[in-house]
This record gives structure tokens, sequence and C-alpha cells, in this order.
């Protein structure tokens, strides 16, 4: 079955859903917001403490990641996300979510290839292409000698 570009575009407008980005854009922004009001509450508790900005920052990375993979664990993650959307999924809670979700779900197909194999499914390219673009930007940076 041969289809031309516009019939295509036509059968998909007929049957996909129609965006409620009035409903999921708003929610993004709080729930995002949210968890970043979080992060600077710890951020502050922990510096109030005594810790020095760096390793407070460093403190609140860890803390938000520990939290986010908890509540995944636990079922309340989806929960949230399923009202915060994207808010939920950008921030460095979501990418803790991407690697205990799998981890979660592949557990019974054992520690090495279930657990071990399909933890980085969602995280890996996010790895990857991170790790990529650091090393593009640090031999831009030692190249052109920008510090």
């Amino acid at each position: 079955m041969s289809m031309t570009p516009q019939e295509y575009e036509a059968i998909n407008q007929r049957y996909s859903p129609a965006s409620k980005g009035w409903k999921t854009i708003p929610m993004a922004w709080l729930f995002g917001g949210i968890i970043c009001c979080i992060g600077q509450a710890l951020s502050d508790c922990y510096q109030a403490l005594g810790l020095e900005k760096d390793i407070a920052s460093a403190s609140v990375s860890v803390t938000l990641v520990f939290l986010a993979a908890l509540l995944t664990g636990l079922g309340v993650y989806d929960n949230i996300a399923k009202y915060g959307g994207a808010g939920c999924l950008v921030p460095i809670t979501g990418f803790s979510n991407a690697v205990a979700s799998p981890a979660l779900d592949f557990k019974s197909e054992g520690l090495v290839l279930g657990l071990g194999a399909k933890m980085f499914v969602i995280a890996g390219p996010v790895i990857v292409y991170g790790t990529a673009a650091s090393v593009i930007y640090g031999l831009i940076i030692y190249i052109f000698h920008w510090y």
C-alpha cells in the first residue's frame, strides 16, 4: 500500500487524539517548579547545617535522585508524573525515575540479564549523548582556551 505524504498526514490527523496543551503545559510548569523549590529548600537546609555551597548542591542532587528512586519503587512517582507530565520528567528526578523504573520492571528476569541489562534502556542514550557532548565541549574549551 503506497500513499502520499499528504494522505498519510490526513489519516494521522483523523486518528490522533487532540492535544490538551491548555492543561498539560501549566501542570508541567507547576510540578517542575515544585521540584525545583524542593531542591532550593534542601540546598538552604544543607547550607544552614554548615555545608559549603558546592557540597550542598551535590547533596541536593543526591537527595533528589534518592527520593525519586524511592518514590518510583513505592509506585508513587508514576502517579505524580501522571499529573505533572514533563515537569516531572525533565529535572534530575526524571532521570532517576528513568533508571529505577526499568530496573523494577525487569527484576524478575534476574540480576544480570534483567536488572543489570535493562536498567539503562531508557537512561542509556542520555548518558551516552551527555558524555559525548561533554567531551566535545571540553575539547572546544581546551582548543580555544576559554576559561
